[in-house]
C-alpha cells in the first residue's frame, strides 16, 4: 500500500517475526547471554519474563536458530490452564509417542529418551512458552521432572518463558522448592526512549527505505504511547505509514503519531499512553545519603535534578541486604541512597573488578550495576550466577545515571518491584531470616 510511496522493498514494521528484521537492544542481547549461559553451564530451570510484546518469543526463535546439535530441543507453545496430561505435551515436543499411555509409562519414555540422549553426547532441554497460563500444580510437575536428573550432570534442563504473572505464581508458597532450583532468572523490560529510536530507524533501513523518516520528535512520540513495548512500536509505526500514505506526507512526524495514537485510543484498538509519572519531591526530610557516603549525587549545579533527594517511593515488605558492584562511585552512592530510602541495607560495596577480591558475604544478594553498552559481564559474576552461591541482579547504569540527573523518576519504584522479584529465592535461602511483614 505505502511500500512503493516510501520506497520499501517490504513493510517494516510487520507484526510477523521476521529474522531479517530483528534488532536486539542492550536487554535483549543480555537476556540471550543469560539463556545461552545456562545451558552452557547445565542450569537445572531459567526463567525469562516480561510484559506481553517485549520480544519473548522472538528471543526464544533466535537462540532456537543458534543452537549446536549437542541439544534435543523440546517446545510446548499452546500452553493454559486445562492444558491437561502434562507428560503427554512434552513426550509429544519431544516427537514421543504418548497415546495409551499411563501417566508411568508415560514417565518412564521420557527418562529413557533423555539418557539415551545423554549416552550419544546430547542433552534434553525443555522449553515451555507463554508459562504463564500453567497451573501452579502443573509447575510442580515441572519440577518433578527434573529428578531425572540423579547425577552431577543435568541431563535434562528446561527454560521457563512467560508473562509477569509467571513471576508472580513462582512467588506462592507452595511452590518454593521450584524457586530454589532457578539457576538463571531475567525479566525483559520495555524499551526506552533512545532505544525506541534505533528501532524504528533499523526497521526502516532494513526495508530499503529512510532511516530518518520519522522525526525525532515522532520517534518519542510513538515511545510516549506505546509505552516502549516492541509489538506496540511496530502497530503505531505501521498505522502512522499509513495515514502518512493517505495525507501523501514526506515525512511522519509527532503530530500524525498522536493522531494516530488518539484515535486508535477512541476506538479501543490501542492502549491508554501510559500516565506520567510525577518527579520525585524534595523534601527537607527525605532520605539523606548513606553516612561517610558524600553526597548522592555529583551532578552540576543547574543541571536536572541537581539537588533532588528520592521522595516517597514503594517499600520492601522485607529488608534485605545487599552487596553492591559498579564502576562508577557516583552511580553506586545513588543507588545506595534510593536502597536505603527503600528499606534495604548496603552491606558490601565495590567496584567489578573489586568482586575478585571482595566477594558478596552476609548478603541476601548482589546488584551489579552494569557499565556502558558493550562492556562484558565480570567471570566473578558469571561464577557467582553458576554456582547459585547468590541471586544476582543486573540494573542498568544508563538508567541510574538517568535517575541521578532527575531525568527518570519511576527508577527508585523499578528498582524495588526487580528487587522484591527476588523474594521467593531470597526466603527459600534463609527462611529463618525473611518473614512477610505489613
Amino acid at each position: 500500500m505505502y511500500e512503493s510511496y516510501y520506497g520499501f522493498r517490504e513493510k517494516p514494521f510487520s507484526l510477523l517475526p521476521d529474522p531479517g528484521f530483528l534488532y536486539f537492544t542492550k536487554k535483549h542481547r543480555l537476556a540471550l547471554a543469560m539463556l545461552e549461559y545456562g545451558l552452557a553451564n547445565q542450569a537445572g530451570f531459567t526463567v525469562i519474563s516480561g510484559e506481553i510484546g517485549t520480544g519473548k518469543t522472538t528471543l526464544i526463535r533466535h537462540l532456537l536458530d543458534r543452537l549446536d546439535q549437542e541439544l534435543a530441543i523440546g517446545l510446548i507453545t499452546n500452553t493454559h490452564q486445562g492444558i491437561g496430561e502434562l507428560m503427554q505435551w512434552v513426550l509429544l515436543a519431544f516427537g514421543l509417542d504418548y497415546k495409551d499411555k499411563s501417566p508411568v509409562e508415560m514417565y518412564q519414555a521420557l527418562t529413557d529418551y533423555v539418557i539415551e540422549q545423554y549416552a550419544q553426547g546430547r542433552r534434553t532441554v525443555l522449553i515451555v512458552d507463554e508459562a504463564q497460563n500453567l497451573a501452579v500444580e502443573t509447575l510442580e510437575e515441572l519440577r518433578m521432572l527434573s529428578n531425572i536428573n540423579a547425577d552431577k550432570d543435568q541431563v535434562l534442563q528446561i527454560i521457563l518463558v512467560g508473562q509477569p504473572e509467571l513471576r508472580e505464581k513462582l512467588r506462592r508458597p507452595e511452590l518454593v522448592q521450584f524457586a530454589q532450583r532457578i539457576t538463571v532468572d531475567y525479566h525483559l523490560t520495555a524499551l526506552d526512549e533512545h532505544e525506541t529510536r534505533e528501532l524504528i530507524r533499523h526497521r526502516l533501513q532494513v526495508a530499503g527505505g529512510a532511516p530518518d523518516l520519522f522525526t525525532d520528535a515522532a520517534c518519542s512520540a510513538v515511545h510516549r504511547y506505546s509505552g516502549g513495548v516492541p509489538r506496540l512500536i511496530n502497530l503505531l509505526c505501521d498505522l502512522a505509514l499509513v495515514y502518512g500514505f493517505a495525507d501523501q506526507c514526506e515525512r511522519i512526524d509527532a503530530d500524525l503519531v498522536t493522531e494516530v495514537a488518539r484515535e486508535k485510543q477512541a476506538g479501543g484498538l490501542f492502549p491508554a499512553a501510559p500516565a506520567a509519572t510525577p518527579p520525585p519531591a524534595t523534601h527537607a526530610d527525605a532520605t539523606p545519603p548513606a553516612s561517610g557516603g558524600g553526597p548522592a549525587a555529583e551532578v552540576p549545579d543547574g543541571a536536572p535534578g541537581a539537588h533532588e533527594r528520592p521522595g516517597p517511593h514503594r517499600r520492601l515488605e522485607v529488608p534485605l541486604r545487599v552487596a553492591l558492584a559498579g564502576d562508577e562511585p557516583a552511580l553506586r552512592r545513588h543507588l545506595r541512597t534510593l536502597l536505603e530510602a527503600a528499606g534495604a541495607s548496603v552491606v558490601q560495596e565495590t567496584s567489578l573488578d573489586g568482586l575478585d577480591a571482595q566477594p558478596p558475604q552476609a548478603a541476601d544478594l548482589l546488584l551489579v550495576d552494569v557499565q556502558d553498552e558493550g562492556d562484558a559481564v565480570p567471570d566473578r559474576v558469571l561464577d557467582l550466577m553458576g554456582s547459585g552461591e547468590i541471586p544476582v541482579l543486573f540494573n542498568d547504569s544508563a538508567q541510574t545515571r538517568e535517575s541521578l540527573q532527575g531525568r527518570r523518576p519511576d527508577f527508585a519504584d523499578q528498582l524495588v518491584r526487580k528487587l522484591s522479584s527476588l523474594l521467593p529465592e531470597i526466603r527459600a535461602r534463609r527462611p529463618d531470616r525473611h518473614t512477610a511483614e505489613g
